[in-house]
């Protein structure tokens, strides 16, 4: 009998084509929270994203289900160790959307640093007859080159997010829970490369010595409240790219507000869909809708590799 998967949160084309090509009866429905337990006993692999929750009240069900894997870095919406307890193994793909998310890193950043995010709000309403006004409001823009970039998180994502940093002419200092140094490696335009070692140094050092603090922990954790924000040079800029609950909302509103943060850049909220009014119509915020993977390219790289982690899990 065929191993049978369900892909509740979808799967790339590419990799639901190699599955399919070796064999496995991939099932693409997309069941709601509350029916999956109706139906997870006709599966022996469980793939999702972050959308699907996978909790003891589902994993106490579970008969027939041997594999989990989630799609993506994180696995805080997963019960990880409570399903390694019942024999379940639990996968993801932490290198697919390193580049991705770094990207979007960045695509905040540059907006921010040239006002970009509020150009965009003010001009169609605002019409051309205040077009002078508005050069001179978005006249005062400034350079990434040159300014200090520190990293709370030093993983998969976070070295993507340096190697992009020192290309651009920036000074890269980080943190992590589990420091370890990196050699980061930089391509160069005459074909040539270039090796840079990082050596991670304290949170306090970097929340001190940055000028853009950028967040690549793993999990939900608070690592950005009050304290770390008291931290920080007045006027710093707050880029969150990795998950919701990492920064403390309300806090950041308070910074805002102090001038202590200037700005900040929000993929991922406290809550989602999030219905933080003040934080979603804050000119010095600007915004993305939790899309840090979702680049086309990122997709297929989470499908082969989800491919390729159930292919190993199920030889043949």
């Amino acid at each position: 009998m065929a191993i049978r998967i369900l892909t509740n949160d979808g799967i790339d084309d590419k990799g639901k084509k190699l599955l399919t090509e070796a064999g496995f009866d991939v099932d693409s429905t997309k069941y709601a929270q509350d029916k999956l337990a109706d139906v997870i006993n006709n599966y022996d692999v469980l793939t999702v994203r972050s959308a699907t929750k996978v909790r003891k009240e589902l994993l106490d069900v579970m008969q027939r289900t041997k594999l989990i894997v989630r799609g993506g870095v994180g696995l805080d919406n997963i019960d990880v160790h409570y399903a390694e307890s019942k024999g379940i193994a639990v996968r993801n793909t932490p290198r697919a959307s390193s580049q991705s998310v770094a990207e979007l890193v960045f695509a905040h950043l540059f907006s921010i640093a040239r006002m970009l995010h509020d150009a965009n709000r003010t001009m169609p309403a605002s019409g051309l007859n205040q077009f002078n006004d508005l050069k001179k409001k978005y006249a005062n823009g400034w350079e990434l080159r040159g300014k200090t970039l520190g990293l709370i998180g030093f993983g998969n994502i976070g070295r993507a997010t340096a190697r992009t940093a020192l290309g651009l002419g920036m000074h890269v200092v980080a943190y992590d829970l589990f420091p370890t140094a990196a050699e980061i490696i930089i391509d160069l335009p005459n074909g040539e490369s270039a090796s840079i070692i990082i050596h991670p140094i304290s949170k306090e050092d970097v929340l001190r010595k940055s000028d853009i603090i950028s967040i690549h922990s793993a999990g939900d954790t608070e690592v950005i409240g009050a304290d770390e924000f008291s931290l920080m040079k007045k006027g710093s800029v707050l880029i969150n790219c990795a998950r919701g609950g990492t920064v403390n909302e309300a806090a950041l509103l308070q910074a805002l507000h102090s001038g202590q943060v200037a700005f900040a850049g929000i993929d991922v909220f406290e809550k989602e869909p999030t219905d933080n009014a003040e934080l979603l119509h804050h000119p010095n915020v600007s915004l993305s809708p939790h899309i840090g993977a979702s680049t086309l390219e990122a997709q297929e790289r989470i499908g082969i590799e989800v491919y390729e982690i159930i292919r190993q899990f199920f030889p043949g």
